[in-house]
């Protein structure tokens, strides 16, 4: 058969099935989840894993999800992924009332587009060389870092971030290329982009402690976490200046104890934060600055500072030769016009992670309304969102294991790793580490 005959066959399966795939996008979308606590998610997952008698293996990184279907030829293998969690954001309408978390991130349409893709190309695959692993994978969102370090701390994971463990426990050895679709609002309608890359980041829990006391009888006896805070905020903001505009650093934290009592000066405050660049070495220099303004406030009012870092995510670096085979399908079905090349993106993902060290991509679909993470998410288009994106996805897969699986072969022949799994592994342990700073006369 040619690449259109299997193209076809695949999309009339998709639609053939387009209501089930709406059906699942929207039990997640009512079923958030956090991460590392995507249980009824994955478990949606594999239901139509079964369904769709596709081999898999759960519990992968604590709730991960890998199913496989082999071509009839050998060949490499490709890998789409797609993201199991939801973040935190009380104001969004659909946001569980009791977690507060909500898919306000679109990986629901990610789990879609995966079960779309495996519905399109389980029967074809018999005309392709390689393997196509279907990868739903926990954690993407980097929050709730005091429970993740609770996991960590039981030996359940190493790392924070369910890209980084699944690379450690080694669930990407066997993976060749891999790409992942985005949501994007930015653009509107039935459009898709590819970015220029995007900032890593290292996630930071700091606790000031200085002592509590009566904060009207007595305040002088104490010494006060918060303002140590507020000076150390004070300070990073003096740093702006030194920040390059071509590294694009954002440093951004919140509290999340500010205190136990309003006639009590606050002896223990606590912040998460995270300094975002678009290089390691940016990051590791403004990071650098950011502990100096940390210890500045610490040393200000008396008080002590403990710092706790962790790896947050690696800047993503798109496979050039993988973009241009998903332009091309995305622009068979959107059109030149849809189908746009965009600046390099702010935001954070460990898919970033991954590039580093496998060829893969992490291009946009539009088709969603407001701002990522906002209260005002949503999706308009739910074939946009769900099933176009889905088509385009089996096109990638099929130009690249069609035949002998020649253009796959080349993307990997010429990939150079920016990292070694190795050094990516060493690399994270370099930039995990906790320091405790007292002020001494």
């Amino acid at each position: 058969m040619t690449k259109i005959e299997l193209a076809k066959i695949a999309d009339k399966q998709i639609e053939k099935n387009q209501e089930k795939i709406f059906n699942f996008a929207g039990s997640i979308i009512r079923e958030p989840e956090e991460g590392f606590r995507e249980e009824k998610t994955a478990a949606k997952v594999k239901t139509i894993f079964d369904e769709l008698n596709i081999e898999y293996r759960a519990g992968l990184a604590v709730t991960g999800v890998k199913g496989v279907l082999a071509g009839g030829k050998k060949g490499p293998t490709v890998a789409i992924l797609a993201e199991l969690d939801a973040l935190i954001n009380r104001d969004h309408p659909l946001a569980d009332k009791d977690s507060g978390a909500v898919h306000a991130c679109g990986h629901f349409a990610q789990l879609a587009q995966l079960i779309g893709a495996a519905t399109g190309l389980k029967d074809i695959m018999k005309e392709l060389a390689g393997r196509v692993v279907f990868f739903a994978v926990p954690s993407e969102e980097f929050i709730n870092l005091e429970f993740r370090q609770q996991l960590k701390d039981e030996g359940k994971i190493k790392y924070f971030g369910g890209k980084q463990e699944l690379i450690y426990q080694g669930e990407f050895d066997d993976i060749d290329l891999i790409v992942m679709q985005h949501a994007q609002s930015d653009y509107p309608g039935r459009k898709a982009s590819i970015s220029a890359g995007s900032n890593g980041f290292i996630g930071k829990r700091v606790r000031f402690l200085g002592r509590a006391a009566h904060a009207g009888v007595a305040p002088f006896k104490g010494i006060n976490a918060l303002n140590a805070f507020n000076i150390a905020l004070a300070a990073i903001h003096a740093q702006r200046e030194t920040f390059k505009d071509e590294d694009a650093v954002r440093v951004h934290p919140i509290v999340t104890k500010g205190g136990d009592s309003v006639n009590v000066v606050p002896g223990e405050v606590k912040v998460e934060l995270y300094v975002r660049a678009r290089s390691v070495e940016a990051i590791k220099e403004i990071n650098s600055k950011v502990d100096r303004a940390l210890k500045a406030g610490a040393m200000a009012v008396g008080a002590r500072v403990e710092i706790t870092n962790t790896p947050g995510y690696l800047p993503i670096e798109n496979n050039e030769k993988l973009t241009r085979i998903w332009t091309d399908n995305a622009v068979e079905l959107l059109g030149r016009e849809n189908v746009l090349s965009v600046g390099a993106f702010g935001g954070s993902t460990d898919m970033g992670d991954l590039t580093q060290i496998k060829p893969g991509i992490h291009p946009f679909v539009g088709s969603f309304s407001g701002d990522l993470h906002s209260k005002d998410f949503e999706v308009v288009d739910r074939e946009m969102a769900y099933i176009i994106s889905a088509k385009i996805l089996v096109r990638t897969v099929i130009d690249l294991l069609y035949g002998q699986a020649d253009k796959a072969r080349e993307i990997i022949s010429d990939f150079q790793p920016a990292l070694s799994k190795e050094e990516y592994l060493n690399l994270l342990d370099s930039l995990t580490y906790q320091t405790l700073w007292q002020y001494r006369e």
